[in-house]
């Protein structure tokens, strides 16, 4: 009697110990081990997010749900507008613009329309490990969107970027669902940036604002230096390991299935999710932004916290009434320019010890250290598919060089790929060929990684 006393004491106190560990643990725990974020680099992001705003607008010239300043764009500078009547239920609708004040070609690609088929057709076009692109594994439905985008777009963007000089940054920015969109547009053109005039892989940039888990731990690492997350303190879906399609099946019932997802990882262990190849993630360098503290009431001045996590990259749910809140679009552009404004505060206050542009350039270096880092401690860790550091820096020198003489042999590997679409009769590039380039089918006839095509490209 006695000994079974004794164990239900032990079952309760462990349930106990649970409870209490899941319900005090809050978003602010994910980052507390991460440096601050800098004004320079955190300083586009509430800008994007305004960008992203100003697709959810009929007309920017008369504009009905502003931010609070206005969305601060030049409506004259918007080259393209596509809405759901044009993508045909292809990908979400999306803006293209010209930012001349920045040096900037911008496309904003707006989150999920919960009233939409089109939307939810996208997202659950993929089954766990259905899609496997560039050595890992990605969303299927949202790199088929990106592929459509491009096969529609790139030409325009490919115009442009050279009309200005080849030099203006091209930036792919989207929240939520048009966040995985943007991540895997991003790493299309970073591999064939050829097609594309021969942008390279330095004036290329992504920011997932709310990001949708769309690629392999190996793919969020490797493409750090270029694809930018950004999180707003609880927000569920970095967080929520089940597949996107679960995620809106149940979106009415989202609590219930958040403190489900919740009480079955604590049951799997933290290496066996490591080492799954379909775990998709969170894409590229984390942002977090975070504003509320533990047993605190309302939200305090939000603090932005910066690393590129390979273990603990929001690895649990948060319990949390603004787990779904925090996902909107709308309050993390508020609190993205609130914590922009503490940035200016912070970096106007200190006085400098070197000049800006000093201090830019040993800021660069550091974030170039942090990646190569990250990789490392991705091989250290056994991630299926992770790239060395060595032949990391080798395929960047490749890059840089190709890029240089305008000619790689993707060029020559793809050349047959040039086909007139029903828009056009001019020659463009069908993304969709170039895409499987990258595969090869194996005996099974299942499409694998063509690691000759792919070292070609990179």
């Amino acid at each position: 009697m006695s000994v079974a006393c004794g164990f239900e004491c032990v079952v309760v106190l462990g349930c106990m110990r649970w409870v209490w560990k899941r319900c005090t643990y809050i978003g602010n725990d994910d980052s507390a081990t991460w440096p601050p974020a800098t004004y320079d680099e955190f300083e586009p992001i509430p800008r994007l997010c305004r960008t992203i705003l100003a697709v959810y607008e009929d007309d920017l010239h008369n504009p009905k749900f502003p931010p609070e300043g206005g969305y601060r764009l030049n409506p004259n500078w918007v080259v393209k507008r596509v809405a759901y009547r044009e993508t045909l239920g292809n990908a979400p609708p999306y803006l293209i613009y010209l930012d001349h004040e920045h040096h900037e070609i911008v496309v904003a690609i707006r989150g999920l329309n919960l009233v939409k088929e089109s939307d939810y057709k996208v997202l659950m076009d993929n089954k766990l490990g259905k899609q496997m692109f560039d050595g890992g594994y990605v969303h299927h439905g949202l790199l088929k969107a990106a592929i459509w985008m491009l096969n529609k777009e790139s030409e325009t963007l490919k115009r442009h970027w050279v009309e200005n000089g080849k030099s203006y940054r091209m930036i792919f920015v989207g929240h939520s669902l048009g966040s995985g969109v943007a991540s895997l547009l991003t790493i299309i053109v970073a591999n064939h940036g050829d097609r594309l005039g021969g942008i390279p892989r330095s004036l290329l940039r992504c920011y997932a604002v709310a990001p949708a888990r769309c690629m392999s731990l190996n793919l969020a690492v490797k493409y750090a230096d270029v694809i930018h997350s950004v999180v707003l303190q609880d927000d569920f879906l970095p967080r929520t390991p089940t597949p996107l399609e679960d995620i809106f099946k149940s979106v009415f019932c989202l609590p219930c299935l958040l403190f489900l997802v919740c009480l079955r990882d604590t049951f799997i262990p933290e290496g066996r999710k490591l080492r799954d190849p379909r775990r998709l993630y969170a894409p590229g360098r984390m942002y977090h932004v975070v504003e509320r503290r533990f047993c605190r009431c309302g939200r305090f001045p939000p603090d932005v916290r910066t690393a590129i996590p390979v273990d603990g990259r929001f690895e649990h749910i948060v319990l949390s009434c603004n787990a779904t809140s925090d996902h909107g679009i709308i309050w993390i552009q508020r609190e993205s320019e609130k914590a922009l404004a503490r940035l200016k505060e912070a970096t106007s206050a200190e006085a400098p010890t070197a000049p800006p542009p000093v201090q830019k350039i040993v800021r660069q270096h550091t974030l170039e250290k942090e990646h190569k880092k990250a990789l490392e401690r991705a091989v250290t860790l056994n991630i299926p598919h992770a790239v060395p550091t060595d032949t990391d820096e080798e395929l960047s020198v490749h890059k840089e060089e190709e890029s240089a003489r305008g000619v790689t042999e993707t060029a020559s590997l793809i050349e047959d790929a040039s086909t007139s679409t029903s828009h056009s009769t001019d020659a463009r590039t069908n993304w969709n060929d170039v895409v499987e380039k990258l595969f090869a089918q194996d005996e099974t006839g299942k499409l694998t990684l063509n690691k000759e095509a792919s070292c070609s490209t990179e």
